[in-house]
């Protein structure tokens, strides 16, 4: 049997791993679109692309690699198929744009706090396939669910979250018709027997959840002001995201507690990167949103704070449209914009259509150090400066924790 793995970054190494476990007298290939890549074992060849794949038995794809770029006779596998097809454990899958890292660990904190074991895999936490021998039948998964692991799946959750869709990842999917059918794979295999959470405020997720023949829970709704005081997340979109997070609980646990609702809240403080406080320095107060790629992420981030703000834009472009940002800066108390990075002429461009009329700063691929150090010079005290970039990192990071970390440096020798 030879088997070939498809990309091989964190996901593609564990893919090998577990394949390797599960058909042990396999012959194995990588195939990467690196000229060479780390932590390749003994015995296992790398080849540079996808061509001339069409004799392998079975193809495992890593989520970032588009089924269409493969070409075999054989079978098309992915680590999230495996997982959905040999996972013994009820699963909550979560998509949506932007959320689900804060939405799963929400979810995940809640049922903690209501007594179950809980495994929070998929882009968050750890590569699925490497917890999956540890996971046993009363356990719970939450399982974050990007458009492309989502691509191919061929089995849905019983509790499927859809989160706020909005266009992105256009530099990879085909066009936005491809990147929302690829979201609807999360509810497109369920039954009357599962559930579906859906944001009735958003038509994507709307659509959705029209062609789910599960049992439908909509959220936003109102919230109990103790339990909206445990909560300890900036900005009305996470609210959003626990309402969200307490009917996925709910399914499970049809009598949870609010209790248990309000300790799961309370104990969640947030992720790294995703609207973070770093600091307060000479009054003015910094927040990481590294993890912003898109127009509507950094909407969310000015809609978090009613003080003055100093927003950081710009970065690698995803083909999105900055007009609905641009129009959100006009309404908002505003101190300064400042655009960095590969797309800051489109978002110059776009703040121009709209007629911006606070300051706007242009920098020219400038480190973060400069950036950050412009962003002081801007501010007053009592405001807020917010990395919300509303584009992908690629141009000038690693990626989006990397900008991320170089930020919170920068602001920290402020």
């Amino acid at each position: 049997m030879r088997i070939v793995i498809a990309g091989y970054g964190v996901e593609g190494q564990s893919n090998l791993r577990y394949f390797q476990k599960k058909f042990p007298s396999a012959s194995f290939l990588v195939a990467d679109e690196r000229e060479s890549v780390d932590n390749l074992p003994d015995g296992v060849s790398l080849q540079t692309g996808f061509a001339g794949l069409g004799d392998a038995d079975l193809i495992i794809r890593s989520p970032s690699l588009s089924p269409e770029k493969i070409k075999t006779s054989g079978q098309i596998w992915s680590a999230t198929n495996e997982f959905f097809t040999e996972c013994p454990a009820t699963i909550i899958g979560v998509t949506g744009t932007k959320g689900k890292g804060t939405t799963c660990s929400l979810v995940a904190s809640i049922l903690r706090a209501a007594g179950k074991t809980v495994h929070l895999v998929g882009n968050i936490g750890v590569p699925a396939l490497d917890i999956l021998p540890e996971i046993e039948k009363n356990d719970i998964v939450v399982y974050e669910l990007s458009s492309f692991q989502l691509w191919d799946l061929e089995k849905s959750p019983h509790v499927a979250v859809v989160l706020m869709i909005e266009p992105d990842h256009l530099n990879v999917h085909t066009d936005f018709d491809d990147y929302l059918a690829a979201k609807s794979n999360i509810a497109r295999f369920q039954t009357s027997d599962d559930y579906l959470i859906y944001n009735s405020k958003n038509e994507f997720s709307l659509s959705i959840a029209d062609g789910s023949l599960a049992q439908k829970k909509e959220y936003p709704f109102t919230l109990s002001g103790d339990i909206i005081s445990a909560i300890h997340l900036p900005g009305k979109h996470n609210i959003d995201n626990a309402c969200a997070a307490i009917l996925a609980a709910s399914a499970i646990i049809p009598d949870i507690s609010d209790d248990d609702i309000k300790a799961g809240l309370s104990n969640f403080t947030g992720l790294p990167h995703r609207l973070k406080f770093v600091a307060e320095k000479n009054g003015v107060k910094y927040y990481d949103d590294s993890i912003s790629t898109t127009p509507g992420s950094a909407v969310a981030a000015l809609r978090a704070f009613a003080e003055p703000k100093v927003l950081i834009l710009g970065g690698s472009d995803k083909g999105a449209d900055y007009r609905e940002l641009a129009s959100e800066i006009v309404v908002q108390q505003m101190r300064a914009v400042i655009i960095n990075g590969e797309n800051a002429s489109e978002i110059a461009k776009a703040l121009n259509e709209e007629k911006v009329s606070c300051r706007v700063v242009g920098l020219k691929m400038a480190v973060m150090s400069e950036v950050v150090e412009t962003a002081k010079n801007q501010a007053q005290p009592g405001d807020v400066v917010i990395l919300s970039p509303a584009a992908a990192s690629f141009d000038m990071f690693k990626s989006y924790n990397d900008r991320g970390e170089q930020f919170v440096a920068a602001v920290e020798k402020l």
